[in-house]
């Protein structure tokens, strides 16, 4: 599992970050990625990696100000263009659907592939046997969602050197064993899983946030959370000025981070009045408060690490 930011800027592309776009890679997990967000040239951004668009299999859009979705019509048509061919669920506010459709419609794009949209509200937004997605409302200037990944608990290590010892070969029975199954063998020996399996594996982890003032919902959506991904439009000091516009400082999301019992920050969403040296100082401001805090950067990887 690892994050990779496509785009960490605010508002408008500039020469040091382009708008906000991040790939969720569960490349080992599922075989697919997850996008947040796909502010302008998203998919410029991707040429520039080893992403492949028709592995994103949902993508999740925090809200409808332009430097989120604006690159989301072309992506979504170069996919097609590329070899995608697997359906690709949407998430996102209300109206997110109609500029999806109105895009597509007007441009005459046609889609090799489905497409389903989901405009979301509160709550468990998406769960399968691997993930659950919850869905909250921020305090933005618009209706702007944070979304918390939990990845369920996996089951322990198969210790096939134990079953081995007792006379059982590789094959079926090792399977069944390794999703859980209590197995009766062919001379009536009943092999229980919970023998033959090591500790489960926790889930981990991530919440990633869209564009917020200082909030409690944003504390719940990252409570002990892996890795939080949190905007800090402003520096420190600059209280009224975020609250005037709907953003946050370096410090409330550290604030955020320290109060929510999360591992580690990543401040995003980074305004273009700051360059590296700025941005580095940004690091430092929060690092005041929750000391485990980097600062995205475009093509910035970061790792969540099994537990």
């Amino acid at each position: 599992m690892d994050i990779f930011f496509l785009g960490t800027g605010a508002g408008m592309p500039a020469k040091l970050r382009n708008v906000t776009s991040i790939a969720l890679k569960l490349l080992e997990e599922r075989g697919t990625i997850w996008l947040f967000d796909a502010g302008e040239a998203t998919q410029h951004q991707i040429l520039h990696t080893a992403i492949k668009p028709r592995r994103i299999e949902k993508i999740f859009i925090t809200h409808l100000h332009g430097d989120h979705i604006y690159g989301l019509p072309g992506l979504l048509s170069s996919r097609s263009f590329q070899g995608g061919e697997s359906e690709v669920t949407l998430y996102g506010p209300k109206g997110i659907k109609e500029f999806i459709d109105v895009s597509l419609s007007v441009s005459q794009t046609y889609l090799k592939y489905n497409i389903t949209v989901i405009e979301i509200e509160d709550g468990v937004i998406f769960e399968d046997e691997q993930f659950i997605v919850e869905a909250s409302l921020l305090e933005h200037g618009i209706p702007s969602y944070g979304y918390r990944i939990i990845e369920k608990d996996r089951p322990g290590t198969l210790l096939a050197d134990k079953l081995v010892e007792i006379g059982v070969r590789p094959g079926p029975v090792f399977k069944k064993i390794k999703n859980g199954e209590t197995v009766t063998l062919e001379d009536g020996r009943t092999i229980h899983p919970a023998d033959f399996l090591g500790q489960p594996q926790k889930g981990r982890i991530v919440t990633i946030l869209g564009d917020t003032r200082y909030c409690e919902q944003a504390i719940s959506l990252a409570e002990h959370a892996d890795l939080l991904v949190h905007e800090a439009t402003f520096s420190k000091g600059e209280e009224r000025l975020a609250f005037d516009y709907f953003h946050s400082t370096t410090h409330q999301a550290a604030k955020i981070a320290k109060m929510s019992g999360c591992k580690q920050l990543c401040l995003t969403h980074i305004s273009s009045r700051y360059d590296r040296q700025a941005s580095r100082e940004l690091v430092e401001e929060a690092r005041e408060i929750f000391p485990n805090t980097d600062i995205a950067e475009d093509f910035k990887e970061i790792n969540i690490p099994l537990k």
